[in-house]
């Protein structure tokens, strides 16, 4: 008679980014977020559709599942509420009510809210905010023994916890409490800069480089009491986030001379001067942190979760600057990993069960743990559109899509599972040649209708890396910033007085769709162990025209979500200047199709995130 396997669902939700995760026998089989299936950005909804998903993959119903795990413990996460808003009375009064609902409905009832969704009636695990993060952290990279760094917002109280992973235990042995937070005093400088809190956070980080430091002493001597371990206090008179619903008082709009800019109103040299200065001051705490794990735990690794280890500067910072010799970082860093989290921590904390890995190869899968559709599928969806395409062996495939963006076309790849995680891997990415001097502008103004100053990400072969990039090791989940290599930078472009914004008409390497104003890069690189098709197609490319390096970025415009389904992959493509789009191996020309006056971009994004 064969074991019964053991299935762990692991759920996040309600706060922002909802997922949900499965793990089979202590392997991830599934996870995905629900903004991919509702089409809502950051959903934080109840994850139906994601848990559905899961559970199809696995062939199971809820009632196989051996626990389900959730990400954080509500009834702690609601007393700091309730501390927090009686301390601020009655300024906390409004946001108090408008938080009450849906504690009233779901959270403060969630056991039994999670069993009746989902018809369920064993055993559910609630683990906490920060040990959720550190268990995702730990658990799939590919050390046996690591120090684990979490930074975020904040959880139920914590708001960084630090300690160490030995085999199948994690423990954590320091924390920072609420309301002094390196997530919420970053959050704080997205909303003065008139991004949008929990998803401008990026925007804040790519707009850096255009900026000087000029700040950072103010910041310093006003802001906050930083120590020599990286935690540090905030003077909560120049925050509103503990009472309010902005970031921000007048005494800090006082303090940097003016109110918050508003959201789509031009950036000011003073908007990205205060942002360099306060990714300078982040990037300063996260080593200070990063180098007192390595005092306290004596440890040669170190794995990074929560929504500040997607600051991959601040990455970049501690794998050049710190004492650890090796990082991994959890590719869903933020809220959506928590699902992850949970369901590892259960299987091997709560269970006592043996984690087996080889310093080596992480357990992640490439983190291609999404949905993929099959050729009936996509046949269906093609007999009910009116489309054009052609239908290409697989073997053809990676070269006829590299010959397609060496002729300088713009291409949207849906191949494969879907990547969890913020950022696309290949599986749900858009291409383009990376030596154009002019694709950057071409993919962010006529494709991505987002901001002129955002970066694209480079996909390199692993093998290339270090041709190209400041980098000697795999950077696969593209969370890590390196300089570009001397070697190909454009000398040229190191003496010119242009400022700002201006410093984007310079061609500054040989590789300048991704190379950013201060010669790094966000880098991916790519093996074929993981994603073989992907890493054909770049060394393809490569044969074509001696470059193994293309410009990748995510499937969607601004403002929605990666795409989900072929529906979506279509949609977005016609409602977009893309030029070619490749599903599996079918491939639409944007000229041939029939239909290409029936779609406008109102039908997928209202050009807000």
């Amino acid at each position: 008679m064969s074991q019964k396997n053991t299935y762990i669902l692991g759920i996040s939700a309600f706060y922002h980014d909802s997922a949900a995760a499965l793990v089979k026998d202590g392997v991830v089989i599934a996870a995905a977020q629900e903004e991919r299936f509702t089409r809502i950005k950051h959903d934080q909804s109840f994850p139906i559709n994601a848990i559905n998903y899961c559970l199809r993959e696995a062939d199971i119903d809820a009632n196989q599942l051996s626990y389900v795990g959730y990400y954080e413990k509500p009834f702690i996460k609601f007393e700091r509420l309730l501390k927090t808003y009686f301390a601020y009375v009655p300024c906390g009064l409004f946001s108090f009510l408008k938080a009450m609902p849906v504690w009233l409905k779901h959270k403060l009832f969630l056991k039994s809210f999670i069993q009746d969704e989902l018809n369920y009636t064993g055993d559910i695990v609630f683990c906490e905010h920060h040990e959720s993060h550190a268990a995702s952290a730990f658990y799939p990279s590919p050390f046996k023994q690591a120090a684990v760094l979490t930074m975020d917002g904040v959880g139920e109280w914590t708001t960084t916890s630090f300690g160490q992973g030995d085999g199948n235990q994690l423990t954590l042995s320091g924390e920072m409490h609420f309301p002094h937070s390196l997530g919420l005093l970053y959050s704080a400088f997205t909303y003065y800069t008139g991004f949008r809190v929990n998803s401008g956070e990026y925007k804040l980080m790519g707009l850096a480089p255009y900026g000087e430091p000029k700040y950072v002493d103010l910041i310093r001597d006003s802001l906050l009491d930083l120590k020599e371990d990286g935690s540090f206090k905030l003077d909560m008179r120049y925050f509103n986030y503990c009472a309010g619903l902005t970031m921000t008082s007048k005494k800090f709009h006082n303090l940097f001379g003016g109110p918050p800019r508003k959201p789509e109103a031009p950036i000011s040299q003073k908007d990205m001067d205060i942002a360099r200065s306060i990714q300078a001051v982040t990037e300063e705490i996260m080593l200070k942190m990063a180098d007192h794990a390595h005092k306290t735990t004596g440890m040669d690794n170190l794995c990074l979760a929560g929504g500040v280890a997607l600051n991959c500067v601040g990455n970049g910072k501690i794998l050049k600057q710190s004492k650890f010799k090796n990082i991994w970082i959890q590719p869903a860093a933020g809220d959506a990993g928590g699902a992850l989290g949970v369901a590892l921590y259960t299987w091997h904390q709560y269970l006592g069960r043996e984690r087996v890995v080889d310093d080596v190869h992480d357990l992640q899968k490439g983190s291609y743990l999404g949905p993929q559709y099959d050729e009936p599928y996509i046949e269906q969806f093609l007999n009910s559109t009116e489309t054009h395409y052609e239908k290409v062996d697989h073997s053809d495939l990676p070269k006829r899509i590299a010959q397609l963006i060496n002729d300088q076309n713009v291409v949207g790849l849906f191949q494969g599972r879907a990547e969890f995680g913020p950022r696309a891997l290949g599986g749900r990415s858009i291409l383009g040649d990376a030596q154009s001097a002019k694709m950057q502008e071409i993919i962010n103004l006529k494709i991505k209708f987002r901001e002129s100053f955002r970066p694209f990400a480079p996909s390199v072969l692993r093998e290339r890396v270090s041709r190209y990039f400041d980098l000697d090791r795999e950077s696969p989940y593209m969370l890590l910033v390196a300089p570009v290599k001397e070697s190909q930078i454009n000398p040229e472009s190191l003496y010119t007085d242009k400022q700002g914004l201006e410093r984007l008409k310079i061609k500054r390497s040989n590789i300048p769709a991704i190379t950013h104003v201060d010669y790094s890069a966000r880098v991916q690189t790519v093996e074929e162990r993981t994603n073989p098709l992907y890493y054909n197609i770049i060394r393809e490319f490569e044969n074509l025209s001696g470059c193994p390096v293309v410009i990748n970025t995510s499937f969607n415009v601004r403002g929605e979500p990666i795409v989900g389904t072929p529906e979506d992959a279509y949609r977005c493509f016609m409602c977009t200047n893309m030029d070619y789009l490749v599903i599996e191996n079918y491939i639409f020309e944007k000229v041939k199709q029939p239909n290409k006056d029936n779609y406008k971009l109102s039908d997928i994004s209202t050009l807000v995130d």
